[in-house]
């Protein structure tokens, strides 16, 4: 099953399958998308935590339904990654155990990643005579760099927190058990939490933009059009304005204008 809390403003997604370190099925799937596209449509949700419980993360996909799958089941097993990468609210991979195949393609599809002290990340599909899907080989570069990329893939490198963190694959590792490590997720989350919300999918959106955008000057243009929207929100002006009555308050009147 896939459980589903809010803390506050934040989803907290857990794929709940100990016994099997937390599989994908096309079951688990299914609903995983089906979760993420519940907190989109939620005005209370600001941002997503996506874990596992303990003690893994996601060992991948199914092996049963793995080796039944022609497209349309890869295709399946896929959409519960896929549909975290899509989010339009920002993610976080809470990753407290292993992390392996299309496991390995979850963390990757959330925005951040942070690690618990168990965490291990394994690209594992030429063990098993499978090329990799999913588009892990797009999404592995682009965290790890080329490499780093080549050796977890093509020679099996497997990393864990430590070397996690050093390759950039992980933004940070959160000593402690698993609560403490969502503690820390639902932390991260929280200024997107406090902020409008929809500033924060602008600016989401605006990100993924200039990523690939090869100038400074597209980057100005694509972010000019929501700047302007935002500068006439009144949310804008009633921060503004608070901004500059604490200001005041703290150095005196006349102190900003």
């Amino acid at each position: 099953m896939i459980r589903s809390e809010k803390r506050g403003k934040v989803a907290v997604l857990t794929i709940d399958a100990p016994d099997t370190r937390n599989a994908l099925t096309l079951d688990l799937s299914a609903r995983l998308a089906a979760e993420v596209a519940a907190a989109e449509a939620d005005e209370g949700v600001h941002a997503v935590v996506v874990t596992g419980t303990p003690p893994g993360f996601c060992a991948g996909a199914d092996l049963s339904a793995l080796g039944e799958a022609k497209e349309e089941g890869l295709r399946a097993i896929y959409e519960g990654f896929l549909s975290v990468a899509r989010c339009t609210l920002p993610t976080i991979a809470a990753v407290g155990g292993a992390a392996v195949g299309a496991g390995l393609n979850l963390a990757l599809a959330a925005d951040v990643r942070l690690a618990g002290p168990r965490a291990k990340f394994v690209a594992r599909f030429l063990e098993l005579g499978l090329h990799p899907g999913g588009g892990m080989t797009w999404m592995l570069q682009r965290a790890v760099g080329s490499q780093r990329a080549t050796a977890m893939t093509l020679f099996g490198e497997v990393l864990d927190a430590a070397a996690a963190e050093a390759a950039r694959l992980t933004m940070r590792t959160v000593d402690g058990n698993h609560d403490q490590l969502l503690e820390a997720a639902v932390e991260l989350a929280g200024p997107a939490a406090e902020a409008p919300r929809e500033l924060v999918i602008a600016t989401k959106k605006s990100m993924r933009a200039t990523a690939v955008e090869p100038s400074h000057e597209a980057a100005v243009n694509i972010e000019i059009a929501p700047q302007l929207e935002s500068l006439e929100s009144p949310e804008f002006a009633r921060r503004l304005g608070a901004l500059r009555a604490r200001i005041s308050r703290d150095i005196g009147p006349g102190a900003i204008k």
